[in-house]
């Protein structure tokens, strides 16, 4: 369940947008086919597979702009994994991106409890460059945004989704 407390935080984040009208970002849920269901105490599923892989797991809209994003949970000390992301997931997110989105990575650091917003091109450009199989800790505490953790909303993404692409396009 690694990652679930952080997914947990941005679901709170997400409802505390929503009621206060910010922005309107939800959790894509996992497309899966049911193909048995226990009926004798209630709808239990218990055979179900995944239907196709899934994107990312956020999208949603802020100030009229489309986003898209994925949340990711390492507990590397020096580096986040490349591997922790499917090729699937970056190409979606290059559409996202040259359809004139916004793409970006929620990165937690978890040993150090950080949270970092990462540009999806920082990734991609990783990815695509094949020197590394992860980017080291500094590079990310060097050139990504500190996420602001606190009660309402737990971790402020849209804080810095405001200065690193509304702001810099003024």
């Amino acid at each position: 369940n690694r990652g679930m407390n952080l997914e947990n935080d941005i679901n709170k984040s997400n409802e505390y947008y929503a009621i206060n009208n910010i922005a309107f970002i939800s959790k894509r849920p996992t497309p899966i086919n049911v193909v048995k269901v226990d009926y004798s105490k209630g709808a239990k599923i218990i055979d179900a597979y995944f239907e196709k892989q899934s994107t990312t797991d956020y999208n949603g809209v802020y100030k009229g702009k489309y986003i898209d994003f994925e949340a990711k949970s390492t507990l590397s000390k020096t580096s986040f994994p490349l591997s922790n992301i499917y090729m699937h997931q970056i190409t979606h997110l290059n559409n996202v991106i040259n359809a004139g989105g916004i793409a970006f990575f929620i990165i937690e650091f978890a040993m150090h409890k950080e949270i970092y917003l990462v540009d999806a091109k920082i990734i991609i450009n990783f990815f695509k460059n094949e020197e590394r199989k992860s980017i080291p800790y500094s590079y990310i505490k060097e050139n990504c945004p500190l996420l602001r953790q606190s009660l309402n909303p737990r971790i402020d993404y849209i804080e810095e989704v405001e200065k690193n692409y509304f702001l810099k396009e003024q």
